[in-house]
């Protein structure tokens, strides 16, 4: 099994584009944790929920195709539904937006359920600083490609972060795969 992969073509740069359009013309909303628990210390984001946002759609008919596309070749979890809307996030410079260390199995009914976690680029990199998703499988720190519509897949289980934004603003999009637990 894989710990993590990379989908390099997973929205083209337009296709981004649109999606932080779709959410920016939505109210975006304090992000919060699991529980609709918010604890600035831990992440500090707004975001948006695209089952929410009208025209949003076809980003889950992709989304659907990347997803089993890489949990075919690299994964092979027992995923069976998506039971919770992508969710888009803004981290910007001026609330130091982060997301500290986590994983994304949680407490919840829902999040218990979660296998495989999807993180997509949708802003160009040259537009922000800091913004860095890094992930620990391992002892290792690894960091995700940045570039626009790169998605970066990994068990739920693995711990990572978004390291503050210093400078400009920072969009992703983020889904998960949910299944029976893990044995």
């Amino acid at each position: 099994m894989q710990t993590l992969q990379t989908a390099s073509d997973a929205f083209s740069p337009a296709e981004c584009d649109r999606i932080v359009a779709l959410i920016d013309a939505d109210a975006l909303r304090d992000a919060g944790l699991v529980g609709q628990v918010s604890n600035h210390n831990l992440r500090r984001a707004d975001i948006a929920w695209l089952d929410e946002v009208e025209g949003a759609g076809w980003v889950m008919d992709r989304i659907i195709q990347v997803v089993a596309k890489a949990n075919r070749e690299g994964f092979d979890f027992d995923v069976r539904e998506f039971a919770e809307s992508p969710q888009v996030a803004r981290y910007t410079a001026e609330r130091q937006g982060h997301f500290d260390w986590h994983s994304d199995i949680g407490d919840g009914v829902i999040a218990q359920k979660r296998k495989l976690t999807m993180v997509v680029q949708l802003s160009d990199p040259a537009n922000y600083d800091g913004g860095v998703l890094e992930m620990m499988p391992d002892a290792n720190i690894h960091i995700a490609r940045g570039e626009k519509g790169t998605a970066t897949l990994f068990p739920s289980f693995v711990l990572h972060r978004v390291t503050p934004v210093t400078r400009g603003k920072r969009h992703s999009l983020t889904i998960w795969a949910h299944g029976p637990a893990f044995r």
